[in-house]
């Protein structure tokens, strides 16, 4: 698959998290074959004010190419500017977010609010795809809300105004993440334009990886909550693995801790892992339990005692 100037090795991509695709959690998903990894969505003013936050944010490593960095803001020349400013970093694609749902950004004018403005929008994309040689995509949602449902006309604007690829994710803002996808505004976008349509939302299996291809047509999927414990859905998706066995999840969260501690130190590490923990555990025996007990550990050492003590129980109960 292509993006402007870039190949995929496949059209599986992984979503930009807030909390989640970090490095570590990115290089894991590499391993599993997915076709573009996407960081953690950049404020474009805290790049202009030399946040000191950013520059974790926007670390990446060169396990993890082809590699899009995701920006967020709602000022053509700002945005354009900061674009030019990272334009020698190791990214291969700038993603713009129009599709975050938090108030805190919403409020700003910034992420969905742009399903608002489609003018404004189209100023924005147009100034960063003249900015840069790079591939400039771009993430929606279905529309800010009931009433404003404008994905096609979105991503008309996205592509006339330089946009290589349009993400569209089946709901709308006042959705957040509850309700169902609706599959069909991705099957009109991609009716509607020419350039690759990414579909998004409800993708938690091969199944339904399978279906959103054979509803809407689009060029590729991105998943994104469906990941969360769960890097084997790659795998899974692209040559039909078979689930973990519990052994693998164990082997696979420390690993994961032990590149989370080199990230980010041990104290701030293992916290990251908390949730982590949680998500790859969840629906094995006895993963309740683990789940309240996880969030007391504070070392990696105290990690490997409560995993290998959930393992032993594990075997008992077997036996």
């Amino acid at each position: 698959m292509k993006i402007g100037n870039v190949t995929l090795e496949n059209n599986v991509i992984a979503a930009p998290m807030a909390g989640v695709t970090d490095l570590p959690f990115r290089l894991l998903l590499k391993e599993q074959g997915v076709g573009l990894v996407c960081s953690e969505m950049v404020s474009a003013k805290a790049i202009y004010y030399n946040n000191k936050n950013t520059e974790a944010l926007m670390l990446t490593d060169e396990r993890e190419r082809p590699f899009s960095l995701q920006l967020f803001g709602s000022e053509p020349e700002l945005m354009a500017d900061m674009v030019k400013k990272i334009e020698e970093r190791p990214f291969d694609i700038i993603d713009i977010n129009m599709g975050c749902p938090v108030p805190k950004v919403v409020n700003n004018g910034e992420g969905s609010a742009l399903m608002k403005q489609p003018l404004l929008a189209g100023r924005i994309i147009e100034a960063m795809a003249k900015a840069t040689e790079k591939p400039v995509t771009v993430k929606i949602r279905k529309g800010f809300d009931d009433t404003c449902v404008n994905a096609v006309e979105m991503a008309h604007i996205a592509q006339e105004s330089g946009a290589a690829m349009v993400t569209v994710h089946g709901r709308t803002r006042e959705q957040y993440y509850h309700g169902k996808a609706d599959w069909d505004i991705i099957r009109q976008v991609k009716e509607a334009v020419s350039i690759p349509v990414i579909g998004n939302g409800d993708i938690d299996s091969p199944e339904a990886a399978q279906a959103i291809f054979q509803q809407t047509g689009c060029d590729g999927i991105m998943i994104g909550r469906g990941l969360q414990g769960n890097p084997w859905l790659i795998g899974q998706i692209l040559y039909g693995k078979p689930k973990p066995a519990l052994e693998e999840v164990v082997t696979m969260i420390l690993r994961h801790a032990r590149m989370q501690i080199e990230f980010s130190g041990e104290y701030l590490g293992i916290r990251q892992m908390r949730k982590h923990v949680a998500w790859y555990t969840t629906g094995y025996p006895g993963s309740s339990k683990l789940r309240g007990m996880v969030n007391q550990v504070e070392s990696m050492a105290s990690l490997e005692a409560l995993l290998g003590e959930y393992m032993e129980h594990g075997r008992r109960r077997v036996g």
